[in-house]
């Protein structure tokens, strides 16, 4: 997996398909995510790419009293690349970037810098400070994938979700619902 920060375009020219996310945790739902976007990647002939933020986005924000993050930027890509994605573009998460409206930075970062012909969006996914669902923003030039809910025995699939399981001291269920360990550097 090739890593860029806050790319023009990406190198190898071929159609991209993208996902954006926080992806802390890279979670059961997230993979469920991300193997939509390879399959969808290696269907087109394309190239896979996840779009992530760094910081994360309520750290920028001013409303991370009390965040626990599951993964940094490294263990995110660590995990990104086992679950075949070609590319992980950080993009700097600031006021700048959070105050364009979600059409904006769909035309602006994925469809004229990553050049992306199909966007994997999961079922809960807002672009933009004005919160824009994905299927709204399909185009001539680019197709929206949706992605369903993930549920492991029953509960819902989610970075909260799991925060609130490790805080609560359930390990054990945090772990099943991330769908691999604990970074022993997370462990409370």
């Amino acid at each position: 997996m090739q890593l860029h920060r806050n790319p023009l375009s990406l190198p190898d020219g071929r159609p991209a398909v993208v996902t954006v996310g926080s992806f802390d945790g890279v979670h059961r739902g997230h993979r469920a995510l991300l193997d939509r976007l390879v399959r969808e990647a290696r269907r087109l002939g394309g190239t896979s790419v996840a779009v992530t933020f760094e910081p994360h986005p309520r750290i920028a924000l001013g409303r991370a009293d009390g965040l626990l993050l599951l993964t940094d930027t490294a263990e995110k890509a660590e995990l990104l690349a086992a679950c075949g994605v070609d590319h992980l573009v950080v993009l700097p998460f600031d006021r700048t970037l959070a105050s364009l409206p979600g059409a904006v930075f769909v035309d602006e970062y994925l469809c004229r810098r990553l050049r992306a012909a199909v966007l994997v969006a999961g079922y809960d996914h807002r672009f933009g400070h004005d919160r824009i669902a994905a299927e709204t923003l399909a185009s001539e030039r680019l197709r929206i994938v949706g992605v369903g809910p993930c549920e492991v025995g029953g509960r819902a699939v989610s970075s909260t979700a799991i925060r609130r399981a490790i805080e609560a001291g359930r390990l054990q269920e945090a772990e099943e619902l991330l769908g691999h360990p604990i970074a022993l550097t997370r462990r409370p």
